[in-house]
């Protein structure tokens, strides 16, 4: 019995810290940029994803943003939501990477576009979450925009189809 109590309290204590890690992960900040309430703003430069709220403040969320050279600025508007995206390279990740397969099933742990996707107008991108944690907070990607995967499950249920995205230096 004693051993099940633990499992218990380990199981809670990990959920605990994982809670934890969100709360530090994301935070309601002071943000005023002129874009409509419940728009997406990316900051390239700090890595940082905001999602505005209308009263002066956004939530803010770390981001992995494209490496020099991969990155994108501009406005598209979200123009799918998927949770556990299956994932196909495309054709410059699959030349980088000729071993990567064709197709990486959703919910694979080797599949880059972890818990949930928002692909973006013009279907080059994505903001989505990871199966390399470690990245989020670095320019990492060919241009999608990684989240750590509890804070794109946030972003998922407070966004819609058609929200404008904003990628800023």
């Amino acid at each position: 019995m004693s051993g099940q109590v633990a499992a218990v309290f380990g199981l809670a204590g990990a959920m605990l810290a994982g809670c934890l890690q969100t709360a530090q992960a994301r935070e309601v900040v002071p943000f005023q940029n002129g874009v409509a309430p419940g728009s997406v703003v990316i900051s390239v430069s700090q890595r940082k994803l905001y999602l505005v709220n209308g009263d002066g403040t956004a939530i803010r969320y770390p981001v992995a943003v494209g490496r020099p050279g991969k990155q994108w600025f501009g406005t598209k508007p979200i123009d799918g939501k998927y949770v556990a995206p299956a994932w196909s390279p495309p054709a410059e990740v699959k030349r980088d990477n000729p071993r990567l397969p064709n197709l990486i099933a959703g919910g694979s742990p080797h599949n880059p576009m972890g818990a949930a996707a928002m692909t973006l107008a013009g279907g080059e991108y994505a903001i989505h979450g990871t199966n390399r944690p470690s990245s989020v907070g670095t320019y990492a990607s060919y241009g999608c925009i990684r989240m750590y995967n509890q804070d794109v499950v946030d972003l998922y249920a407070r966004v819609d189809v058609g929200t404008q995205v904003y990628m800023t230096h």
